[in-house]
């Protein structure tokens, strides 16, 4: 539990007054049961483990890249999907839409016109990779304006008002400086609808009901100024992400792009994200890779990192997309080709390199029945291109090729 349990309601109070806890939640918690289960592992077989993985995603994630940042001889293998790593920025975009959305009743986007946004996002850039299939496959190119969907006469589910346009553009746009500056990755088109969309964490089932909401507001809160009464009305996005990046930038955020030593000792990691994604924006884990890639170089890069963006994924797992590969432990068929658990025990056991990885997509998601889509990832920055030929439903169908 990291070190504290959280209440149903989600307020942090477990971190007013506790700066230990803190610490454990950012990065000791998991450290310390790493230690703690080697021990157990090694007192009940007679022998340490002779491998030692480390797999999750979301905060996880973030705890993932935590890992071989502080504490590189922990693990050999670590998967970390859709890393919130930037968790102070992260924070920051939350309570910034939260403003945007809650300030004026008039600006709210409800889940139910979330399906209108992205039928007309897909209209804009679906086609633009070259295939018409239902999926952006890299929403950065896309240039959707979102004053398309403005009604031109009474407001229905499928149009936006005025004012609900200005407020999709600025979630787009994600939180700015003073002066235009970029404070955090933003939100892409093509992820709005669906259980781990947009529907979820953004919009809510209602004003101020979303889980980005009551998380940024705790955080900034309970966390960063420890006021009761602070609330998003008053956030200054400049000036409170310089205070949080300050008091707990170096507890919470794992970007430190430097893995040599994670490296020299052999050390794998793979990442991936969902384009789709509803909870963390996409980009930024492209930032920590290229980031990791400028530290280190790209060769060096190469010889232990991998990033895996997933088209029409949301958060962690499902999504209109492919978006089952082995990381929820759920593969059909547990080999390197189709699960990124055995790709990665092939890195780590056998110096096999992973290179594209089959994502599937069921008629049901959840419960893994009826073959809808294969498509495979590809090691970014690739991108998987349609042969021109055969069902744009068989993965077999597609080749990974640099960006154009």
């Amino acid at each position: 539990d990291t070190g504290h349990t959280n209440p149903a309601n989600g307020e942090e109070t477990w971190a007013v007054g506790h700066p230990e806890k803190v610490i454990d939640f950012g990065y000791r918690a998991i450290h310390e049961m790493t230690v703690k289960a080697k021990a157990i592992v090694k007192a009940y077989y007679g022998k340490a483990p002779k491998f030692s993985y480390f797999i999750s995603c979301s905060n996880g994630g973030r705890q993932a890249l935590m890992e071989p940042q502080r504490y590189p001889e922990d693990y050999d293998g670590i998967i970390a999907g859709a890393p919130g790593d930037d968790w102070t920025r992260l924070m920051l975009n939350a309570a910034f839409i939260s403003q945007v959305m809650l300030s004026d009743a008039a600006n709210y986007i409800p889940a139910k016109k979330m399906k209108a946004i992205e039928a007309a996002a897909l209209a804009s850039c679906d086609a633009a990779d070259g295939l018409k299939d239902g999926l952006i496959d890299d929403p950065t190119r896309c240039r959707f304006d979102p004053s398309v969907l403005l009604c031109s006469g009474p407001e229905t589910d499928a149009c936006l008002t005025a004012a609900q346009v200005e407020t999709l553009k600025k979630i787009y746009a994600g939180a700015r400086g003073a002066k235009g500056s970029q404070l955090s990755p933003s939100y892409v088109p093509g992820g709005e609808t669906g259980f781990f969309g947009w529907e979820l964490w953004i919009s809510g089932p209602a004003p101020g009901k979303s889980p980005l909401n009551t998380l940024s507001i705790q955080f900034f809160k309970r966390m960063v100024f420890a006021d009761e009464n602070w609330e998003f009305k008053s956030l200054n996005a400049e000036r409170d992400l310089k205070v949080a990046e300050q008091k707990l930038g170096p507890i919470l955020n794992s970007t430190n792009p430097d893995l040599k030593a994670f490296k020299k000792r052999g050390g794998k990691l793979i990442i991936y994200h969902g384009w789709s994604e509803g909870a963390i924006p996409p980009e930024m884990a492209i930032n920590y890779y290229k980031s990791v890639v400028a530290k280190m170089g790209q060769r060096d890069a190469d010889s232990f990192l991998r990033l895996y963006m997933v088209p029409g994924m949301q958060h962690c797992f499902l999504g209109p997309g492919p978006n089952w590969f082995g990381q929820a432990f759920a593969c059909t068929t547990c080999d390197a080709k189709h699960d990124i658990v055995a790709s990665m025990e092939d890195w780590v056991e056998r110096g096999v390199a992973p290179d594209t990885i089959i994502a599937t997509k069921y008629k049901n998601d959840i419960a893994r029945t009826d073959l809808a889509r294969t498509r495979p990832l590809c090691p970014y920055p690739g991108i998987a291109r349609y042969k021109g030929s055969g069902s744009i439903d068989d993965a077999a169908n597609f080749v990974c090729q640099a960006p154009k």
